[in-house]
């Protein structure tokens, strides 16, 4: 049973470990919002703490076994740390899809690698038959007490750091971060809001809460990785249950922009899963009056990755938009149309001019257009003059 003693335990065992990371205001997402960056911890994540806390506390008999974990990345390059810093042999199962940079990070702690075809929960399942195989000892990345006791280290910080906060906005995956952090901070200040974030294409832990028990939900795709949990464990569902006040859902173009506005507004680089409670500010789904901390979970993002991310943030925030229509196949009539578009001020970034194309009729050409534009509002604009000019745009 966690209890507050765990969490000051864990907070002493991790002291010379890991960071207290930086809480810092962050106005350009809202006036009461701060940024917890848990993305600067040692290894790039929050994961660190209940993994490091965890292994600590094993036994001397446990330990001479080694450990064997399941994880997308974060928890795995903190066991794999956590480990060779004990001394101990570490076995690390990752989803065959994890993320480039994790994996090599993780091989790169000292870990051996074994890579898995599927998601986390085959992971999960390939590290269970490896347990009994091999006598590992079992590192669960969130449905452990000691792992959940890590994590709420986060909450002392908060509190320690702003004592006044009102509400925290946490991402859940499997739900051990979100576990420690709401228990310790129910203990100690429960006036204070705890709101979880989950993606909406994997909402186990929403889906969990609403019909009241365990749900497994269908698999779905995310750029939350870290959060990309089809069943939350026993423990961190009794747990969420109890002390966290409300779950909600962000959609993947939302998490985009949320990245967007970290690394443009706050010099933060955060991953899909560690930008969700920060998406969740900037579209509506907490109450931005409480004065709020936004837990940004972890940084551990490809560089590739993070490029098409950016991209697909910047059209959902309107500084890019594709635009297609069609024009007549005569001298001149191209001209026109990108002197309408100049005329608004955007930069054309590129010009795709087809005129065989299956939505063009006889002597008709269709025109795609990438524009560099300034907001959703500029990109209304652009709309509203070519269809006054008397152009229809294809695919609204």
């Amino acid at each position: 049973m966690l209890t507050l003693g765990m969490i000051y335990e864990a907070q002493k065992r991790l002291k010379d470990v890991a960071r207290v990371t930086p809480l810092n205001p962050a106005p350009a997402i809202g006036e009461n919002v701060y940024i917890k960056s848990e993305n600067l911890q040692l290894t790039g994540s929050f994961k660190l703490r209940g993994a490091y806390n965890k292994i600590s506390s094993l036994t001397a008999e446990e330990k001479s076994k080694g450990v064997i974990a399941c994880s997308a990345g974060n928890h795995a390059q903190g066991v794999a740390l956590s480990a060779t810093k004990n001394g101990i042999k570490s076995v690390i199962c990752m989803p065959a899809g994890a993320p480039i940079a994790k994996v090599e990070a993780t091989k790169g702690y000292g870990a051996e690698v074994v890579l898995v075809d599927g998601v986390y929960d085959d992971a999960a399942r390939e590290a269970e038959r490896l347990t009994q195989e091999h006598g590992y000892t079992f590192a669960h990345p969130f449905n452990d007490e000691y792992v959940m006791a890590g994590q709420g280290t986060i909450a002392l910080e908060i509190i320690q750091q702003l004592p006044e906060v009102e509400q925290i906005v946490v991402p859940i995956g499997g739900g051990g971060l979100i576990s420690g952090v709401a228990f310790t901070i129910k203990q100690l200040k429960p006036e204070c809001k705890v709101i979880g974030v989950q993606a909406a294409t994997v909402p186990s832990m929403y889906e969990s809460r609403k019909n009241g028990q365990i749900t497994t939900v269908p698999d779905g795709n995310t750029i939350a990785d870290g959060i990309h949990v089809l069943t939350p464990g026993n423990l961190t569902f009794e747990m969420v249950q109890k002390y966290v006040d409300e779950v909600v859902t962000v959609t993947e173009d939302e998490i985009c922009a949320a990245i967007l506005a970290l690394l443009e507004k706050s010099k933060t680089v955060a991953e899909g899963a560690g930008a969700t409670p920060v998406a969740a500010c900037l579209y509506g789904k907490v109450d931005m009056t409480k004065k709020t901390v936004c837990v940004v979970s972890g940084g551990n993002v490809d560089v590739t990755t993070l490029s098409r991310i950016l991209t697909k943030g910047l059209i959902k925030t309107g500084r890019i938009a594709e635009i297609k229509t069609k024009v007549v196949d005569k001298p001149g009539q191209l001209n026109h149309l990108l002197q309408i578009i100049a005329d608004t001020g955007a930069n054309i970034m590129s010009v795709d001019h087809k005129r065989e194309d299956k939505e063009a009729e006889v002597n008709v050409c269709v025109v795609s257009m990438v524009l560099e534009t300034r907001n959703t509002e500029h990109v209304a604009q652009i709309h509203e003059a070519l269809k006054n000019s008397g152009y229809m745009l294809l695919g609204e």
